[in-house]
């Protein structure tokens, strides 16, 4: 069945009106394009096909590339995540999220490639969260962002941040790239990404990086955010380990000579 199709290509200024002659094959092709133009930012294009299918492609300019980029903020992600927060909308949405994680995905596979010298299977990557209502949602578009980009991911579950980057280093967890979504301080209805190698937290210009790609990326997808998880993640209790692992460092600092295993005995 014929079909035809658009390319994703930017539209800038005005170009010129297309010339058709009056054969009837061209007059049928003129009649069979129509340009609408939805807002500013926006120029979606509607071609239909001789089979009588109507296919869309959105080309999206610069202001909704800018949407992802302005989330950065320094060496994390950071942006609003829930309605009620007056004079701001929700911009960290599960869409943008999982541009960003699949960039993040791409970008620690091309390190660990560049480092080893040879191409690298089977990367892994882990999860973890704080109590805001908005993480459930979020969680699921970071998950999908990681699958896209050949990753294998690991849920943490509640963490905190240090634990994240320590599930990068601590055995068996080992894993080669972790990512905490938290907002800090910052009110309910904000969320964000802290993003860290075994190496440690990535930089403003690595992140800045990993933003730009997931703007292409958000401009230029037809589908915006996956609604299935074909490889979901592996439930881990990195906490329980992470746990004994502080435990354990502060027995043995204290090296208490009476009560070795409760070092904190009597402190009030």
């Amino acid at each position: 069945m014929a079909s035809t199709s658009t390319s994703l290509i930017p539209l800038r200024g005005h170009g010129r009106k297309a010339s058709f002659s009056s054969s009837p094959a061209k007059t049928a092709l003129k009649k069979a394009l129509r340009f609408s133009f939805s807002s500013r930012s926006s120029v979606v294009i509607c071609v239909k096909s001789s089979s009588g299918a109507v296919k869309y492609n959105e080309v999206v300019v610069d202001e909704e590339m800018d949407k992802i980029r302005r989330l950065q903020n320094g060496s994390d992600v950071r942006g609003v995540a829930l309605e009620g927060e007056k004079g701001r909308t929700v911009d960290l949405t599960p869409p943008a999220v999982e541009a960003i994680a699949e960039s993040f995905g791409e970008w620690i596979i091309k390190a660990l490639q560049k480092e080893r010298g040879r191409p690298v299977e089977d990367v892994t990557v882990s999860l973890g969260k704080d109590p805001r209502i908005s993480g459930a949602s979020l969680s699921v578009a970071v998950f999908a962002g990681l699958a896209r980009a050949g990753c294998l991911t690991f849920d943490l579950g509640l963490a905190t941040t240090p634990a994240c980057f320590m599930s990068t280093l601590l055995p068996p967890f080992a894993y080669d790239a972790s990512i905490m979504m938290t907002a800090s301080h910052l009110p309910y209805t904000r969320n964000g990404l802290k993003f860290f190698t075994k190496k440690g937290g990535l930089t403003s210009p690595e992140v800045e990086e990993i933003c730009d790609k997931a703007a292409h990326k958000y401009a230029n997808r037809l589908t915006k955010v996956s609604t299935m998880l074909n490889s979901p993640p592996k439930k881990v209790d990195f906490m329980r380990a992470y746990a004994k692992h502080l435990r354990d460092i502060i027995k043995e600092r204290v090296n208490h000579p009476i009560h070795y295993d409760t070092p904190l005995k009597g402190f009030q």
